[in-house]
């Protein structure tokens, strides 16, 4: 959801949106550059695993039958595999000067905060012109939150993949305190408190992070909906889903205060982020247990 700077793109927004379990849940990983990235990762292994199971339970293919006469060798499509170079370099290149972009704007919002950097200077900064940047981020606020944020992909997931009996409270919650206790880990630590002063610096940014919490909420409420088949306005689904959203909000803020104290102690906040999640995580349970509960 969000981009930060740690050194450029180490930390980018290890800081607004964690995705993936600590190393006692399931598809744990070590903590990439960015938690959306560790979405992703987690999503890719998923799939992995799925398409490993799904060869595994193939038959062996039979051997080729050697053929008397030898087959004429082919012809190596030349002009298509220029056509892909040109294609890749041209997508490596895009790559780059977008990560030129992002990384220049995360250094002048670290030195000045967001709302005192204009787009020219970012581009200048990085090397183009200012419509390269707008063609890259049509709005500023794109260079610290991603449009599309993975972790709602991530969280939908967890709610579908849960175990029979299993409430959505209970499921998203889960994945919801996992994801954030990796906030705790003292290597992120820096690049947390660097998008913490940036969003907090921000009224632009803070409006634009409650607009994409709002977005997760809603998306979650839908997905509660379709499988309880809620009549529409009925209540329960947007409660559910703004009871789970909000965890996820303090639980961030929390990690956000601690690393913002004078003397932050990296070591226990991934502790004290999980212990405060399975606080909360009991609240909602006592209030949500038996509520869409998966029946098959």
């Amino acid at each position: 959801m969000a981009r930060v700077t740690g050194g450029a793109r180490a930390g980018r927004a290890a800081a607004t949106v964690p995705a993936t379990p600590p190393d006692d849940a399931p598809g744990a990983a070590t903590a990439p550059e960015r938690p959306e990235d560790v979405v992703a990762e987690q999503a890719r292994a998923d799939a992995a695993d799925e398409v490993g199971r799904a060869l595994a339970d193939q038959p062996a293919a039979p051997a080729p039958v050697p053929s008397a006469e030898p087959e004429p060798a082919a012809e190596a499509p030349r002009p298509a595999r220029r056509r892909r170079r040109g294609v890749n370099l041209r997508e490596l290149r895009r790559q780059q000067t977008r990560e030129a972009i992002v990384d220049a704007a995360a250094a002048l919002f670290a030195e000045r905060g967001f709302d005192h950097v204009s787009v020219l200077e970012i581009a200048q900064r990085a090397g183009v012109v200012e419509k390269t940047v707008f063609n890259h981020f049509p709005v500023k606020e794109g260079l610290v939150f991603e449009a599309d944020p993975p972790m709602q992909a991530a969280l939908l997931d967890a709610v579908r993949r849960r175990r029979t009996g299993e409430s959505v409270a209970a499921a998203a919650g889960t994945f919801i305190v996992a994801a954030c206790s990796r906030l705790g880990d003292p290597a992120a630590a820096p690049a947390v408190a660097e998008m913490a002063r940036v969003i907090r610096g921000s009224r632009t940014l803070q409006v634009r992070e409650r607009e994409i919490l709002g977005q997760l909420t809603d998306a979650l409420a839908e997905q509660i909906t379709l499988e309880t088949r809620a009549a529409a306005g009925e209540l329960e689904p947007w409660l559910a889903a703004h009871a789970v959203l909000g965890l996820y909000q303090s639980l961030l803020e929390l990690a956000r205060d601690r690393v913002l104290s004078p003397d932050p102690d990296g070591a226990e906040l991934a502790d004290e982020l999980r212990s405060a999640g399975e606080r909360g995580l009991a609240l909602l349970q006592f209030g949500l247990a038996s509520y869409a509960k998966r029946r098959t």
